[in-house]
C-alpha cells in the first residue's frame, strides 16, 4: 500500500517494493523489472513517476536499462533472462498476424502508439519500434498526422500473403 500523503516520494516507495521483491528472490538477476506501463497500471502512478522508479533502481545498483528492451535486475553485463525475440518484434509479429487474418485490411489504420502501449503494457519507445519494424518489413506505411496504415498485399514481404 502506497502512502500518498506521507513524506516519502511515491517513486521511492514503488522502488522499495520492487527492491523487496529482488531481495526475496521473486525477481532474480537478469529478470525484467515491470515495464513503465505495468507500474503505471499496477500502482496507479503517472508515467514520469514510473520512469523515476527505474532510475531509482539503477542509482541503487539494483537494475540496469537497455533502450527498447527494458529494465533488468542486476548490473549491466549480467545475462538477461532470455526473451527469444525483442518485445517490439513480438508485437510486430502479432500485428502482422492480424493483418494476414484480415482484422487490419489494406489501406486501413493499425492501432496507434497509445493503443499499443495500453494493449501490450509497453513504453512509447517500444510501440514506436514495433511500428518502425512493421514499416521496414513492408507491412505498413505512415501518413503524418493521419496514422499508420496497412500496405496493399502486393507490397507485403514475399511469401507472406494470405
Amino acid at each position: 500500500m502506497l502512502d500518498r500523503e506521507g513524506p516519502v516520494p511515491i517513486y521511492k516507495q514503488v522502488a522499495d517494493l520492487i527492491r523487496a521483491q529482488i531481495e526475496r528472490g521473486e525477481l532474480k538477476d537478469g529478470d525484467p523489472v515491470p515495464s513503465e506501463a505495468k507500474l503505471e497500471k499496477d500502482y496507479d502512478i503517472a508515467r514520469t513517476t514510473a520512469r523515476r522508479v527505474a532510475r531509482e533502481l539503477r542509482e541503487q545498483g539494483m537494475a540496469y536499462t537497455i533502450q527498447g528492451e527494458g529494465t533488468f535486475v542486476g548490473r549491466p553485463g549480467i545475462p538477461r533472462t532470455s526473451r527469444k525475440i525483442p518485445l517490439y518484434q513480438k508485437i510486430a509479429e502479432e500485428v502482422t498476424e492480424r493483418i494476414l487474418n484480415g482484422e487490419f485490411p489494406p489501406n486501413r489504420a493499425i492501432p496507434g502508439e497509445k493503443a499499443m502501449m495500453e494493449q501490450y503494457q509497453v513504453a512509447k519507445v517500444t510501440a514506436r519500434q514495433a511500428v518502425a519494424y512493421l514499416r521496414e518489413q513492408g507491412w505498413v506505411f505512415t501518413v503524418p498526422q493521419r496514422g499508420t496504415f496497412v500496405t496493399s498485399p502486393e507490397n507485403w514481404p514475399k511469401g507472406k500473403s494470405s
